[in-house]
C-alpha cells in the first residue's frame, strides 16, 4: 500500500512539474486562431509525443530497457510518461542526462532547466513544434521520461502501438531492476555529463 501510495505521488509530483515546466500554455508550438497546433489532435500529439520518446530512447548507447506508464489528458492537452527500467547508478546519473542533453539539442530542442541535484537530477526541454519534454530521476533512482503535447484538438487517445523493450509486468511496476554493466557500475565514467 506504502508503495502504490509513494508511486501515485510521484506521479502527481511528475504531473505537476510537467504542467508548470512544459505544459500546453508555456508551449511555442506553431498555433492556429483557436490556439490548437494547426491540423493535429490529441491522437496526432500523443503518437508524436511517442516518436519524441523513442527517438530519445535510441540515441542512447548502451542500450536501456524501458515500460509504458502512463497517459493523462486534459481538455487540449495529453502527457506520455515512461519508465525506464535499467538501473542507472548515481555514479552514471550525470553521463546518462548528458547523453540525453546531447540528443535533445541537436534535435533543436530548447532546454529549459536542468536540476543538477545528486538526489533527483532532471532535465526539462521544450521541441521545435512546442512538445515539453523532461527526463528525471525519482524513487530509489528510477528514471521517468515524460512528453506533454500543446494544446490540440480535442479526440480520443488510444494506448501506445508499439511495445516497450522492457519486460512485461503485471500490476504495478516496480523500481529498477534490469542491471547493465555500463549503466549500473558504480564508479564515474569519462564523458558528457548535462550543462548546469
Amino acid at each position: 500500500m506504502r508503495r502504490i501510495t509513494r508511486t501515485i505521488r510521484l506521479a502527481c509530483t511528475i504531473a505537476v512539474a510537467g504542467a508548470l515546466l512544459a505544459g500546453c500554455g508555456l508551449s511555442d508550438g506553431t498555433k492556429d486562431g483557436e490556439g490548437a497546433v494547426a491540423g493535429m489532435n490529441m491522437q496526432g500529439a500523443a503518437e508524436r509525443a511517442d516518436a519524441m520518446l523513442y527517438e530519445t530512447v535510441g540515441a542512447i548507447k548502451p542500450e536501456i530497457e524501458w515500460v509504458h506508464y502512463t497517459t493523462t489528458t486534459g481538455s487540449c492537452d495529453v502527457t506520455r510518461y515512461w519508465n525506464v527500467m535499467t538501473v542507472i547508478s548515481p555514479q552514471r546519473r550525470g553521463n546518462f542526462l548528458g547523453v540525453v542533453e546531447s540528443f535533445w539539442k541537436a534535435s533543436g530542442y530548447r532546454i529549459k532547466t536542468v536540476n543538477p541535484s545528486k538526489d533527483r537530477p532532471a532535465i526539462y526541454a521544450t521541441s521545435p513544434d512546442g512538445f515539453g519534454i523532461s527526463v528525471l530521476f525519482g524513487h530509489e533512482g528510477q528514471a521517468f521520461f515524460e512528453v506533454t503535447t500543446p494544446c490540440v484538438d480535442e479526440s480520443k487517445v488510444a494506448a501506445p502501438t508499439k511495445v516497450a523493450n522492457g519486460r512485461t509486468y503485471e500490476g504495478d511496476i516496480p523500481t529498477p531492476n534490469v542491471r547493465s554493466d555500463f549503466w549500473s557500475a558504480e564508479t564515474p565514467a569519462p564523458g558528457v555529463a548535462p550543462s548546469s
